[in-house]
């Protein structure tokens, strides 16, 4: 037998468990355990043992918090927030985590404290919802200690305080949140109200790039780009911004646009700017939008083409891209000239 015959084989053994254990599950469900009708939203939620299905896994959920399944109860809550297999509905999401919450669910508490913190379905209150996080955060959700940093960052109920915001955004992120890594490094990078520190943001940064996190791409590009605390190195910074690009960043692309389109490390080349404009077009990116119709309206790399260019500047203007806006107006009152000429 081949290595691939013995694959196979096990496949098939262990495709057969799950639909065994799916079996069961919706059998014990269907007599009313609620464990098992948790377990069968869990199947449903997460599409693993069945297809992903959200109004399933939403009436399993319910079945399950009804007879008070607290793990039930947050799943519920959280569908109702979100608007999953049923409509969104913040007074009954807050209804079903507060009822998760009281018996200590974390995950319940972080989320309620997200609700009054953001006034969904609930009161704003930075107090309570401070007070939600801390519970939290004391059963370690690494989630929670996040917020309470983000609160301290945005000044939500207590003084901004970026050195406290980190303080809680390192302990979030020796639990393994990705976010929280982020945003240490983006603390240092700013300098708001910590010690700017470009070789400690880079520190953070690296440690999430190499993981794929987009935006720590991004950020490290730039570090690299603009030789913050150390020698400016442009194979580096267009290699992690290209990385980004890849992966679908529309800001990643626009700066491969620029990138190209003004021989910023690189041989000037329009075609190669002109690819990555569009492809973060496609994604409504306001700066490639704008710069997309520089191009069209100076002939850089393509023919010149004022209508292309007043399309272009015009979806820039409505996403809030004052230049796009000066442009468009420069290019309307050339296009009205040109058409009282010929009258």
């Amino acid at each position: 037998m081949t290595r691939i015959e013995e694959l196979v084989l096990q496949r098939k053994a262990i495709d057969a468990e799950i639909e065994a254990e799916y079996k069961k599950e919706r059998e014990a469900a269907a007599r009313g355990e609620a464990d098992a009708q948790f377990n069968l939203g869990m199947i449903y939620y997460k599409g693993q043992g069945a297809p992903q299905n959200y109004a399933e896994a939403f009436s399993a959920f319910k079945l399950a918090s009804e007879q008070g399944k607290t793990e039930a109860q947050f799943y519920l809550g959280l569908m109702y927030e979100q608007g999953q297999g049923t409509n969104q509905d913040y007074a009954e999401a807050a209804h079903w985590l507060e009822l998760s919450a009281n018996e200590g669910n974390p995950d319940a508490l972080n989320r309620l404290g997200a609700m009054l913190e953001n006034g969904w379905g609930l009161k704003q209150d930075y107090q309570a919802a401070m007070r939600c996080y801390k519970l939290s955060a004391e059963k370690k959700n690494p989630s929670a200690h996040f917020n309470i940093g983000s609160m301290y960052e945005q000044h939500h109920g207590v003084e901004q305080d970026d050195i406290e915001a980190i303080r809680w955004y390192k302990l979030s992120a020796d639990l393994g949140h990705e976010e929280a890594h982020y945003r240490i490094g983006f603390l240092y990078l700013t300098g708001h109200s910590v010690k700017q520190d470009f070789k400690e943001a880079k520190h953070w940064f690296e440690l999430l790039a190499h993981k794929g996190h987009i935006n720590s791409q991004i950020r490290l590009g730039e570090i690299y780009d603009k030789g913050l605390g150390e020698v400016q190195n442009y194979a580096e910074a267009i290699k992690w911004v290209k990385l980004a690009a890849t992966h679908g960043s529309a800001e990643a692309q626009a700066k491969m646009g620029f990138i190209h389109g003004n021989a910023h490390g690189v041989a000037l080349n329009f075609h190669e700017s002109l690819r990555w404009y569009l492809m973060a077009a496609e994604q409504e990116f306001p700066g490639a939008l704008s710069n997309l119709g520089f191009m069209f309206d100076h002939g850089q790399g393509v023919p010149a083409d004022s209508q292309k260019a007043l399309m272009y500047y015009s979806k820039a203007a409505k996403k809030g891209d004052e230049n796009a806006r000066k442009n468009r107006d420069i290019i309307e009152a050339r296009i009205a000239k040109q058409q009282s000429n010929h009258h």
